[in-house]
């Protein structure tokens, strides 16, 4: 079954067109089953129908013209229940609805499955037979799992076909709805740009042309090109390589020949697909063909194919564009999109031209989103029914409020989006305006308001002008950008630098924080659940000389100073904690020894933790004997209180801050802390977002950390707000039944307040 299910969807996989597709699906299911029939249909949700998109065994005319409601015949029936109907008559079944097109008459044993992708019902792949029978187990296993292989591509093959097709009229894309998950609030416009994207024939896209005489002097420009480096290379090392190495650059000789691949590309050009696109149905045909066999070295072949065409691919390129796609710059306003954005890849875009990112995996407290959120750009995460190549150089509004993603545009809507950003400017200047006024709630209860920094302190120190210090210095960002540990010296500059940014104020250093989704790349960690690996405190404490570098740097960076403040990542016990405090006093009495001889001060700074694992909750009274202050990293305690994996786009809409458990945590935290008398402060992404910043002041919190660019808007936001306000909305959300409910009180309140601009596009 396997080896017959691999085959079939890698044959479909190779049909750019949908529909071609689906026809073939049905004709291969029907053969291998050896059944009468096999349909597919596809759900139509604008109006609630199911439509045959392609049958091998109804007649023929039938498709695009039978359309099922929802919630008629067994069609929808299956579509309802959501799980395969598998009946030895058909026609006595009372859901059975009789259409006359299909003629069905003599089928009787029908066996009907959904296709789902995401809780979402996509449509329906049936079989029938004229026996009355019922289909075996074997069968019905067959079509479930078959069904769920070819959900994604029915999915992908949607959105390919929505972003590369042409209207007949002006040969622009179509306008496509992609929807995403808010990763960083804002509207952008911008051409999509994808700077990692490589030159690989398995991502490219296969678009039309209109020019067929014209792609193939292009391909056989590309191939000539390819023969002489072919030739070249064959030449250099002909005395050196071993005769199964040479049988390799014969197979390229003979690919290369114009009887050979050429006549099979240039008759897909001539059937109107362009030369990359031509190349890459013709080439995929050719490899899996070569995978299906069973002789081993037969299958090697493919990877050789698969290698010889990107050369040929790079070459058409070259010579239909002037350019690789890798030699591009951002030049005007762009979209950034990558399969997973990097803090590496933001650092070295223009920050001119970036007004927005799209990642397509990631969620929205991914270490991505949060930097975007950190910089002020808006983005959307997880669009992972979509390709980086399919964005390219697409005009693309991008709505980091809702998640929305809309390519190529019509007029009217790229008009009304614009409306929209207009709309947000005047927000912001008027929350920019009243930017120097004490943060203190309408009935005068006064609030700090710290920074999470880590890309540049200065810049965001000033970004965020009238904040009370750094909650959160994220000291992994240097270390993840370059290729190899700072050195002490290195680290001294760098925190002195920061230090001195705001020399009366406090300023809180989280001590290194790789592993999970931040990983080095000098410094790799394999594990197959690396946010519940070795991370944050118990890298650094196995790494004692790591842990001593950056403390020393730490404290000599201070000297002469008195705002540094230390807080130590991932802390799950309080051996950890007196094992971290054993290393800073032995650090702080080596520093002090060398200060001492230079007549400068050094202050011992206060130590704090991070409260992120969800043992510490329970552990609260014995961690402040031995801390000066708390600070709730609500994201990582959020994944873990709720097992949700926080860049897993599968399970993304099941993390959430606002969950009634977490904010329960969140409140107890604060109670706790009072109580023992430890100052407490929240440095996640809640405390930047005016729904969290409402409940928190209502738990009790009254210091809170967030990205700079969010800072005046959380301090307009509290001086429009009131104490009892805040606690009434905190006792609607903790005795709400789920996220949901919790975020309809807080936008039913914003908006009360005329405060629902700071959620949602347009004032």
């Amino acid at each position: 079954m396997l080896t017959t299910l691999k085959s079939i969807v890698q044959e479909i996989n190779q049909i750019p067109q949908l529909e071609k597709a689906l026809f073939r699906l049905a004709t291969r299911v029907k053969q291998t089953m050896q059944v009468n029939s096999c349909s597919i249909y596809l759900a139509d949700y604008e109006n609630q129908e199911f439509i045959l998109k392609a049958t091998d065994g109804l007649h023929p005319d039938a498709v695009e013209q039978v359309r099922i409601g929802f919630s008629e015949g067994l069609i929808g029936l299956v579509g309802q229940r959501e799980e395969p109907l598998n009946i030895e008559n058909a026609h006595q079944h009372p859901r059975f609805k009789h259409y006359p097109e299909v003629k069905e008459e003599n089928y009787n044993a029908f066996l009907g499955t959904p296709i789902i992708h995401q809780r979402k019902v996509l449509g329906v792949i049936t079989m029938q037979q004229q026996d009355m029978r019922r289909f075996s187990e074997d069968e019905e296993a067959f079509l479930v799992t078959l069904a769920a292989q070819i959900a994604l591509e029915i999915t992908n093959a949607e959105i390919r076909g929505a972003l590369t097709n042409s209207t007949s009229l002006d040969h622009l894309p179509k306008q496509k709805n992609v929807r995403g998950i808010a990763g960083s609030p804002g509207l952008a416009i911008g051409l999509g740009f994808a700077p990692e994207r490589k030159i690989d024939l398995r991502d490219w896209v296969v678009r039309h042309s209109n020019n067929a005489e014209k792609e193939i002097q292009i391909y056989r420009k590309g191939v000539e090109i390819t023969r002489e480096h072919v030739d070249n290379l064959s030449d250099r090392l002909d005395k050196n390589i071993p005769d199964d190495v040479k049988s390799i650059f014969q197979l390229y000789h003979h690919l290369l020949d114009a009887n050979s691949l050429g006549r099979e590309v240039e008759a897909k050009i001539k059937e109107g697909w362009d030369a990359a696109s031509s190349l890459k149905m013709v080439v995929e045909a050719y490899a899996a063909r070569f995978e299906a066999m069973e002789d081993p070295y037969m299958q090697e072949r493919a990877i050789d194919i698969i290698d010889l065409s990107n050369r040929i691919l790079t070459n058409i390129l070259i010579e239909s564009r002037g350019h690789t796609i890798i030699e591009r710059q951002a030049t005007c306003d762009s979209i950034l999109v990558a399969q997973e954005v990097t803090a590496t890849m933001l650092a070295e875009f223009p920050r001119d031209k970036l007004k927005g990112i799209l990642s397509i995996r990631g969620s929205n407290n991914s270490h991505a989103a949060i930097l975007a959120r950190a910089m002020g750009v808006p983005a959307v995460m997880g669009c992972q029914n979509v390709s980086p190549a399919l964005l390219e150089e697409k005009e693309i509004l991008l709505d980091g409020y809702s998640g929305e993603v809309i390519v190529a545009p019509e007029r009217n809507i790229r008009n009304e989006f614009i409306q929209l950003i207009e709309e947000e400017k005047a927000i912001s200047e008027r929350i920019n305006a009243d930017s120097d006024k004490a943060c203190e709630t309408s009935d005068g209860c006064r609030v700090a308001l710290y920074i999470n920094a880590g890309l540049s302190a200065e810049v965001e120190l000033h970004a965020g002008a009238g904040g009370d210090g750094i909650g959160l210095y994220r000291t992994e960002i240097p270390f993840m950008l370059r290729e190899r540990f700072p050195s002490e010296k290195e680290q001294v500059q760098l925190y002195r630098q920061v230090l001195e940014s705001s020399p009366d104020l406090p300023i809180t250093m989280r001590t290194l924080d790789v592993g999970g989704d931040k990983p080095l790349p000098y410094f790799p960690i394999n594990e197959e659940n690396p946010f519940l690996g070795w991370r944050g405190i118990r890298l650094t404490l196995d790494h004692p000389e790591i842990f001593l570098v950056q403390i020393r740097a730490m404290l000599r960076a201070s000297i002469g100073m008195k705002n540094l403040q230390i807080m130590l990542p991932m802390i799950s016990s309080v051996g950890e904690v007196l094992e971290a405090r054993r290393l800073i006093d032995q650090a702080f009495y080596e520093i002090s020894d060398e200060v001492q001889l230079t007549q400068e001060t050094l202050v011992r700074p206060k130590l704090g933790i991070m409260l992120e694992v969800p043992s510490v909750l329970y552990q609260l009274p014995q961690l402040a004997r031995h801390v000066d202050f708390f600070s709730v990293g609500s994201n990582d305690l959020t994944q873990y209180l709720l097992a949700v994996d926080r860049n897993n786009t599968r399970v993304a809409s099941l993390y959430n801050a606002y969950h009634p458990a977490v904010l329960s945590a969140l409140y107890d935290i604060v109670r706790q802390s009072n109580q023992n008398q430890v100052p407490v402060t929240v440095c996640g992404e809640i405390a930047g977002e005016p729904g969290g910043a409402i409940l928190l002041l209502g738990m009790g919190y009254r210091k809170l950390s967030m990205n700079a660019f969010n800072l005046r808007k959380i301090n307009w936001l509290i001086r429009n707000v009131s104490l009892p306000e805040c606690k009434s909305l905190l006792s609607c959300a903790l005795t709400s039944d789920s996220q949901e409910q919790v975020f309809t009180h807080i936008n039913q309140y914003l908006e009360e307040k005329g405060l629902g601009g700071l959620v949602r596009a347009g004032a």
